[in-house]
């Protein structure tokens, strides 16, 4: 009798605890649910009990992005642009260059420019300064005869163009408002990859928009140009007509300007890339001060090294570039650096990849001095560098021979020629006059065949050897008669006629 209580006591005993543990879990499960508000019984169910301190901490305590959206949105704007764009020719070209082909020029001579035709783009830009200067991309600006921007609220505005990067593929605006309310500019170094990032703009046309991803990665080079580049990579959503808008943090600072996606669909896929915030920084204040942007160059080509290299030359692969050829005369040649050198380092920063050491070397003034550490025959040298200058075209910024509005506007964009830029565009140093760096294809100059590259020598009889003498000799040409135009081109010297305005 008394093993059997013993043994009733020992059940019920168990089955009391089992119960207490039961709703012990219980208390345990409710807990969780209440901080995570789960959808299904089997998602409380499936919550590791020590997740819920990480959760927080990757969430922040944040369920919304709202009054970081209201702060940051003023500042983002719709750039529309408008340029003329020509029909390439096809084959012989038109129906009348065929027939001249084959009949010579008694066919007629005709209208022998091409068609052309309006052409609209759109794309996003970011207020950085309270008296109307826009950081977008060059690619949304590219070829503009007309650029104008909208607010968010509305109102919009005629820019005029500071300058423009191609390699960075930065671009700087202006627009004749005040009291607007710019972005931060954050440190884009102290970005990390796992941070929280939203990109604003204007995709497809729809509208400002706002996504939200986070920092995929860091120094990236998509490979797809020759540019200057050091992208963020994020997954928050970027389509077109986002181009030029913003990347920004948490704490509402632009840390990137949305520049390109990795698509095999040209659609979103979650792989988007943005112009780190402080390349775009140095980039926007040469752009303002100078309208061009200054690099520097060491003269040589590099290429990763692989771990078999690393095995045929007996070093560690860990880090560096080999140097595949060095440029005669550079400033990599009077420094010693010799084919065959692994750079490990420039002026004491590491080199890990053939873009870092690029975009270190680039950000240098050209004319500095700078130190290489490279590895020789296995042991190190430290070399020291004098930079030279990046010696082609990087920037563009022109000027109009005239106002769009004057009778006397030939739609030519011009710059003094300089004996740096001759020297850059493989023309004769003794050359003096005004380089073309733009012909709008409807203008009086492009019909007369004057060419990007063209170097005008004289007006009228008159030499010029600036854009102002330039500017008033056109003005000072008799209205109903011809201008005549003395260029250089592929250094040969010509004679051409502009028609009169009509």
């Amino acid at each position: 009798m008394k093993d059997r209580m013993k043994k009733w006591l020992g059940r019920r005993t168990l089955a009391v605890l089992a119960a207490a543990i039961l709703v012990a879990a219980g208390a345990t499960w409710r807990s969780v649910a209440a901080d995570f508000h789960p959808t299904s019984t089997s998602a409380i169910a499936s919550t590791p009990a020590g997740s819920l301190s990480v959760a927080r901490e990757i969430g922040g305590s944040r369920d919304s992005y709202a009054d970081i959206v209201k702060t940051v949105s003023p500042a983002v704007v719709t750039i529309h642009t408008e340029g003329r764009a020509r029909v390439a020719p096809t084959g012989f070209g038109n129906d009348e260059d065929l027939l001249r082909r084959f009949f010579g020029d008694q066919f007629g001579r005709g209208s022998r420019e091409p068609r052309s035709f309006r052409q609209r783009g759109l794309g996003s830009g970011v207020i950085v300064t309270s008296d109307g200067y826009i950081l977008t991309n060059h690619h949304v600006i590219d070829g503009a005869q007309e650029t104008r921007v909208e607010l968010e609220d509305g109102r919009t505005f005629k820019a005029t163009l500071v300058g423009s990067d191609q390699p960075s593929d930065l671009a700087l605006l202006h627009i004749d408002a005040t009291n607007l309310k710019p972005l931060t500019l954050g440190n884009s170094d102290a970005v990390q990859v796992g941070d929280v990032a939203l990109a604003i703009g204007n995709p497809l046309g729809v509208g400002q928009t706002v996504t939200m991803g986070i920092v995929s990665a860091k120094g990236r080079s998509t490979g797809m140009g020759d540019g200057y580049e050091d992208f963020l990579q994020t997954d928050a959503p970027i389509n077109h007509g986002n181009s030029g808008g913003a990347l920004v943090n948490t704490k509402g600072e632009l840390i990137g300007i949305n520049s390109q996606i990795l698509s095999p669909s040209d659609g979103n896929i979650g792989i988007g890339f943005a112009i780190p915030a402080n390349m775009a920084r140095r980039v926007m204040s040469e752009l303002r001060t100078e309208g061009h942007v200054r690099r520097a160059q060491l003269g040589v080509q590099v290429q990763p090294v692989t771990a078999e290299m690393a095995e045929s030359l007996g070093v560690q692969a860990s880090g560096g570039v080999i140097v595949s050829s060095v440029g005669a005369d550079s400033a990599a040649a009077h420094a010693g650096v010799k084919r065959g050198d692994i750079i490990k380092s420039f002026n004491g920063q590491p080199v890990q990849d053939v873009n870092s050491l690029r975009n270190r070397v680039a950000d240098t003034p050209p004319g500095s001095t700078g130190s290489l550490v490279v590895l020789r025959d296995g042991r190190e040298q430290t070399l020291t560098v004098k930079l030279d200058e990046v010696s082609t075209p990087t920037s563009r910024r022109g000027t109009d021979v005239a106002a769009a509005d004057d009778k006397a506007v030939l739609g030519i964009a011009v710059v003094p020629l300089t004996p740096d830029r001759a020297a850059r565009s493989g023309l004769r140093r003794d050359l003096h006059g005004v380089l073309v760096q733009q012909v709008s294809p409807e203008g009086r100059a492009a019909d007369a065949g004057v060419q990007e590259g063209d170097v005008i020598l004289e007006v009228n009889r008159q030499p010029v050897q600036s854009v102002e003498d330039l500017r008033d000799a056109v003005r000072r040409a008799p209205p109903a008669k011809p201008t005549l135009l003395l260029i250089s081109r592929d250094n040969r010297e010509l004679f051409v006629t502009v028609k009169p305005a009509a």
